[in-house]
């Protein structure tokens, strides 16, 4: 049975629903190829093609895109949160772990790349980035960073910045649904070899896998084989996720209003290696894990999670 929305809502809510309606929108942004707005893909293709270089050179921030005052709708929609924990010192640059990746990163992109939760009044004098697969800049409003450029950014003089890694990646989304946190880290060891040149730091983000639910994928299922297979030819794969619509909460594409809550634990010192062995590297990745585990537990009952 179909549940529909309220027919009269406040004014606001109708914002917040539109502004989430336009990003779930943006996925779909080349798929206007094939209708009557085609020109508007085509614009973008030659703009994608002219700029593809940036993604390794650092990316493209633009105060007046994190600032948009739309993406305060987006915020309150949910609501979304940033917790710290403890300053950081604004005289260095951080290198940190996102989790969980989700279905969406509808969290890591709200707190990281725009300010509609308030990241440089929150950490002063910090400019915040997120490193995504490749694959994401063919969605406009994803366009700017590549895991090449992750060295380019973090050797910056002129800035200080914090850049988080989505750690997970796909492999991570196929596992997201609600009330579960099952996490793809353990063979995940690239991103400790920068951190041993940088203080180590995982974010997890609570409420991440809340608002998308997908088809039954365990990984003795055929759709599971599917999107393995697909992983691994592609780097990609794609979940077929579901959730709500505009009008009803019985199905559709919009991710429901279940609050999210961005955590971002205190760093550790490393000591710098610039050449670190295979041992440092799995040392510092256990001690991560650690680290991670008790982010999680110190924080998972104010957030109403009830998994051990």
């Amino acid at each position: 049975m179909v549940e529909f929305a309220p027919l009269f809502v406040p004014w606001e809510r109708r914002l917040q629903t539109f502004v989430v309606l336009q990003w779930v929108s943006s996925f779909l942004a080349m798929g206007l190829l094939f209708t009557r707005f085609w020109i508007f893909s085509i614009l973008y293709a030659i703009w994608w093609y002219v700029d593809r270089a940036k993604p390794w050179q650092g990316g493209r921030q633009s105060d007046v895109l994190r600032h948009w005052v739309i993406r305060r709708y987006m915020k309150d929609c949910f609501p979304i949160s940033l917790v710290k924990t403890a300053n950081l010192d604004p005289s260095r640059n951080y290198l940190t772990g996102f989790h969980p990746h989700g279905i969406g990163v509808i969290g890591a992109f709200t707190n990281l790349c725009t300010e509609s939760t308030g990241f440089s009044s929150v950490f002063l004098g910090i400019c915040s980035h997120l490193m995504m697969l490749n694959l994401w800049f063919w969605v406009p409003v994803f366009k700017g960073l590549h895991h090449e450029s992750a060295a380019h950014i973090l050797s910056r003089k002129e800035s200080i910045n914090l850049l988080s890694i989505l750690v997970g990646g796909v492999q991570e989304a196929l596992n997201a649904r609600p009330g579960a946190y099952k996490l793809v880290l353990l063979n995940h060891k690239g991103f400790i070899r920068l951190d041993l040149m940088h203080a180590l730091m995982p974010i997890f983000s609570f409420g991440e896998n809340d608002i998308f639910d997908q088809v039954e994928n365990s990984p003795s299922s055929w759709l599971r084989w599917f999107q393995d297979r697909l992983h691994k030819s592609t780097r990609g794969s794609i979940p077929l996720f579901y959730s709500c619509g505009v009008f009803q909460f019985s199905f559709g594409l919009m991710p429901c209003h279940r609050p999210i809550t961005t955590v971002v634990e205190k760093p550790t010192e490393v000591q710098k290696t610039p050449h670190c062995s295979q041992e440092e590297v799995d040392r510092l990745h256990q001690r991560y894990m650690q680290e991670l585990e008790n982010l999680f537990e110190a924080h998972k009952l104010k957030n109403n999670v009830s998994i051990d």
